[in-house]
């Protein structure tokens, strides 16, 4: 994946942070955009209240976060998907949101009919390792 156009990139992000803060009351502490083919992955970091982060320390907590961000993105994204549109020019076909509630990351794909498997690495790697592409594997169109 790369980093979307950094002005295209720097409006999504602006963007999610503000559709986070109005939805949920929270502002993200960071928020990270990727860009690859037809698949935007958004990446709200720090974005969960410290009532929600307290609730998701249990097993039933955590689900109950979870749910109720994922209702909460199912009913209120389409002003996010607007936005989206406008800055990109491309309508969203489908988006999605996770929470990883022990860390308060809320992440939102949007994409155009793909299976889409979002991994959050403990930090970053450095970008002269990073090849972007396994040399073994088959990609399908």
């Amino acid at each position: 994946m790369e980093k979307a156009n950094s002005t295209m990139a720097r409006q999504i992000a602006q963007a999610a942070s503000a559709f986070e803060q109005q939805r949920t009351g929270n502002t993200p502490k960071s928020v990270t955009v990727v860009l690859s083919d037809t698949t935007l992955v958004i990446t709200l970091h720090g974005a969960l209240s410290e009532a929600e982060k307290a609730l998701a320390k249990s097993p039933e907590g955590a689900a109950q976060v979870q749910d109720f961000h994922r209702q909460l993105f199912v009913n209120a994204s389409e002003s996010l998907r607007q936005e989206i549109k406008r800055i990109t020019g491309v309508e969203v076909r489908e988006a999605t949101a996770e929470v990883e509630p022990t860390t308060g990351t809320v992440v939102g794909v949007f994409t155009t009919g793909n299976t889409v498997q979002v991994y959050q690495l403990a930090h970053s790697v450095p970008a002269d390792t990073w090849s972007g592409a396994d040399p073994g594997a088959r990609h399908h169109r």
